[in-house]
């Protein structure tokens, strides 16, 4: 089976930084922190999430996901309180990177739910409730690793309907999706991608646009063009660029470019310099 994360994660990245481990009281109020998501690992509740129109009751040790900046409401005893622990999550680009951009706005599971994460997770909260040396570089890395599994958990189980994620759930459209993400240059066509999915033409066209929403072809320029705003954000020049990710001038990128974001590379650059 090809490795469905492994170019993603390699080439946008997700960073965690804890900011609380221990009980949490009452109402708390959690503010939308531009460009970062947030992980919340509830041990032990009952606990009420409140995000926009939704109210969300937990009952068990469950994950909660806030991939983009969301404000939402933590409602617990306000004696006993929740027992949890919360990282940010940054993920390179913000809400471009295409991670991100795939999730839905919010992902609660149930720790038990997800598959081969309970050392993990064992060891993540017991560093988190203890007080030794590294131990915050160490749970930053062990949120990571969750965030990783709960990715690989998404596709494996098909929750995601819809986008990117959904199409790496699929068992034919993942392999000519894989096949874009590790050889952005290469000049793609229809056939050499339905060859890849192992599908005639017409279905891998068809399924392809069912399950993500978009046609092959926009798929592709949009990885192109994430491809390119992620080396523009490194200070790459715009010529090197287009060659790097399939495009056989500066026009031909830029343009690409423009029909993706509505902004040409430069436009686009300044609009994104904090990032």
């Amino acid at each position: 089976m090809v490795d469905r994360l492994a170019v993603l994660l390699d080439r946008f990245s997700v960073s965690a930084q804890v900011f609380n481990a221990g009980a949490l009281c009452g109402i708390n109020t959690l503010e939308a922190d531009m460009g970062l998501g947030q992980l919340h690992l509830i041990r032990q509740g009952p606990l009420e999430v409140v995000y926009g129109a939704t109210s969300l009751r937990i009952d068990e040790p469950s994950l909660l996901l806030f991939p983009r900046a969301l404000t939402h409401r933590f409602i617990s005893d306000p004696v006993r309180g929740a027992d949890m622990t919360c990282a940010t999550l940054r993920f390179e680009g913000g809400d471009q990177n295409p991670i991100c951009a795939a999730l839905p706005d919010a992902v609660c599971l149930p720790l038990s739910g997800i598959h081969g994460a309970g050392d993990v997770l064992a060891l993540l909260f017991e560093e988190a409730f203890t007080q030794r040396c590294g131990r915050t570089a160490l749970v930053n890395r062990l949120f990571e690793v969750v965030m990783i599994q709960v990715l690989r958990q998404l596709m494996e189980t098909g929750e995601v309907k819809g986008g990117m994620l959904a199409g790496l759930s699929h068992p034919r459209l993942r392999n000519a999706i894989v096949a874009m993400h590790e050889a952005p240059a290469k000049d793609w066509t229809l056939e050499d991608l339905a060859r890849v999915a192992g599908m005639s033409r017409t279905v891998f066209a068809s399924t392809f646009r069912e399950s993500l929403g978009i046609t092959p072809g926009q798929y592709l320029q949009g990885w192109r063009v994430g491809l390119a705003q992620q080396a523009l954000r490194h200070g790459k020049p715009l010529k090197v660029v287009a060659s790097d990710v399939g495009y056989g001038s500066e026009a031909a990128l830029s343009r690409a470019f423009k029909a993706h974001s509505g902004l040409s590379p430069r436009e686009w650059k300044r609009a994104h310099a904090t990032y």
